[in-house]
């Protein structure tokens, strides 16, 4: 959708804003658009968006859908979104008496559109699948699953290295004891036919870090940015393309040990979407996953909260945001609102410092 599109739609938001107060005390929104994927669903309980900007310009998005998260109803759905709206939801993928989990969408240059995701009884003993479609979505190849200890992407989006490998943020649950969260890098140097699994980033700290995002700077330096059960996100390093990570630090936002997704905008600033909170006193490692809100970074260690997307409290919160910049510019973010729906919103990046 263009951005003229994406202007027109909020013409008539923008009217009625000016008519609850003068123009000169009103600063222009970030927040150019809101909506939800889908309005009804054949299932109650939908979480984990991802989102991917097919060539011809259309957005797609994918969740997992069911009775609720780790039951064997569960399914992977997909939709996509041109002028018109997003298409009605389908299922792409079952588990065939399995749940499946963490659909993760990936659009390399020049190839077929590619859908991650984990199948298996929980977090601790799932595995990695992945299907292809050479049409934007609209077909699918049979599920393949990934070699034996390959999970894929958790969460997050690959981002392609200097030197055209795919590397996938990747992590491991193995339990609730201490030091059993923890990241790696999963690599493939021909286009996700075959992968090399890297080592477990670096944590003398104990921070358990989960679910990373992966950012790119201007000097050649790649960071991580990842979820931690310790109150902090937390930051890694490497400046060899991914072969090698620092040790994991935190940094200087909360987490109450909740999803989040980052991305490098294409003027050198990074912007996360993350829960703008931390523990509970009654929780231990756990908060509530309200509100919503934008944070940006000019260097990856210094971050400064800029806007909020959602406050309201509600039950389930809003969480595991996925974010991507498009062509024309403009922020697009999907998140699970309430466990019950899929929101989409649009910013424009320059209206936020």
């Amino acid at each position: 959708m263009l951005l003229s599109e994406w202007r027109g739609a909020v013409g008539a938001v923008a009217v009625v804003m000016s008519m609850a107060a003068p123009a000169a005390e009103q600063a222009p929104s970030p927040i150019l658009f809101r909506e939800f994927i889908y309005r009804t669903a054949p299932y109650p309980q939908a979480h984990a968006s991802t989102l991917v900007e097919l060539p011809g310009g259309e957005l797609a998005a994918s969740w997992f859908g069911g009775t609720g998260e780790s039951r064997p109803d569960v399914a992977i759905w997909f939709a996509r979104r041109g002028s018109k709206g997003w298409s009605t939801p389908v299922a792409v993928a079952r588990g065939d008496g399995q749940p499946t989990w963490n659909p993760v969408l990936f659009q390399p240059p020049g190839g077929d559109l590619h859908l991650f995701y984990k199948v298996g009884p929980s977090p601790r003993e799932w595995w990695g699948m992945v299907i292809t479609s050479a049409d934007g979505g609209r077909h699918w190849s049979a599920p393949r699953r990934l070699p034996d200890g390959v999970l894929g992407p958790i969460k997050n989006k690959p981002v392609i290295a200097p030197d055209g490998a795919w590397l996938a943020p990747s992590s491991r649950e193995e339990g609730s004891a201490a030091d059993n969260y923890w990241s790696r890098i999963e690599q493939s140097v021909d286009q996700g036919r075959t992968w090399q699994v890297g080592t477990r980033i670096p944590s003398p700290m104990h921070i358990e870090a989960i679910q990373p995002s992966i950012l790119t700077h201007r000097d050649g330096r790649m960071e991580l940015v990842a979820r931690t059960r310790q109150g902090a996100l937390a930051m890694s390093w490497t400046r060899d393309g991914g072969k090698s990570w620092s040790q994991l630090a935190a940094i200087d936002l909360p987490n109450p040990n909740a999803g989040t997704d980052a991305v490098t905008l294409r003027d050198g600033r990074q912007l996360i979407v993350y829960n703008h909170a931390a523990h509970r006193p009654d929780t231990p490692g756990d908060g509530d996953r309200w509100p919503l809100n934008i944070g940006l970074s000019d260097d990856g260690v210094h971050w400064r909260a800029v806007l909020t997307l959602e406050s309201e409290p509600v039950p389930d919160g809003y969480a595991y945001p996925a974010v991507i910049q498009t062509r024309d510019g403009m922020v697009h973010v999907t998140y699970t609102h309430n466990r019950t729906r899929i929101a989409h919103v649009v910013i424009d990046p320059r209206r936020i410092r």
